[in-house]
Parts: C-alpha cells; structure tokens; sequence
C-alpha cells in the first residue's frame, strides 16, 4: 500500500511539474510575442512608415497621447501619427528598455526610451518617453488594446562649479 502511494505521489509531482514547465514555456513564448509586437511598431515609426501596422491593434483600440484622447488606432494613424511621419526626415530610438508583465489573459507593457525627431524643417528634438501598453491574445496573436504615451525634455545635468 506504501509503494502504491509513493508511486501516485511522485506521479501527480511529475504532472505538476511538467504542467508548470509548460506554463514557463508558454510564458515565454507570449513574452517573446508581446516583444515582437511593441518591437514591430517602434520599426515601423523608425521607417516612417506606419501602413500595415493596424494589425497590431485590436478595432476598438484606444490610443492616449500626452494627455490627449486620440480615439482609435485607425483614427490616430489618419489623423495623427501618419501625418506627422511625413512630416518628418528621422525618427530614431534609443536606450529601449520593456518590461511585460501579465494579469491573467491579459499584458501589461512598459516602455521606457529615448528618441531623436529630425523634421523636414526645423531643429532636431530630443525626448525622454514612456508607452504603457495594454495587450490582449486574440486567437494566437497579441494585439494592442489601449496605448499610453508621454514624453519630455530630457533632464540635463546639474552644472558642477
């Protein structure tokens, strides 16, 4: 009776850990798909060229931008996001960190970053930014919900005497 328990024993243990190791596994993989999805649009905004990325938003996106509303994805790309790309020689990143965390079947992104804007005309512009990205699984692609981005001048260093 002792062996017929221990044997049970270490078998639910077995499943349990192999569930769990699934579970990593597939973490990890929406970790690395939610990645590639904030990864892909920063491309796209570097190439000036937004078309195509509706795909990486859900229809009823909500897109929030320095404490502006800017409605859905579609509606911030035609009104928004594309005009100003045309408008500009350079957009560039730098210093991209990401950190993804997940509430149930849901992830939350944080990006921090620097970026450069050259305009057409004008003097270049250097901010420090963050987007905080709500993303959602749909099927088995991951899909931007709600997008929240602000910026400001970097800080510059005190004058030492």
């Amino acid at each position: 009776m002792h062996m017929f328990i221990a044997g049970a024993m270490a078998a639910v243990s077995l499943v349990a850990a192999q569930s769990a190791n699934a579970h990593e596994t597939s973490r990890a993989a929406d970790v690395a798909a939610v990645t590639a999805v904030l990864g892909e649009y920063r491309s796209a905004i570097e190439r000036l060229d937004a078309s195509g990325t509706e795909r990486l938003f859900v229809a009823d996106s909500q897109i929030f931008e320095n404490g502006g509303v800017e409605g859905s994805y579609t509606n911030y790309l035609s009104h928004h996001l594309g005009p100003e790309l045309r408008a500009f020689r350079s957009f560039r990143f730098s210093e991209v960190n990401v950190d993804i965390r997940f509430e149930g079947p849901v992830a939350l992104a944080t990006e921090s970053y620097g970026f450069r804007i050259e305009p057409a005309q004008g003097d270049p512009v250097e901010r420090r930014g963050v987007t905080t990205s709500v993303l959602r699984k749909d099927g088995n692609v991951w899909r931007i919900v709600s997008l929240h981005g602000s910026s400001r001048a970097p800080r510059r260093p005190a004058a030492s005497n």
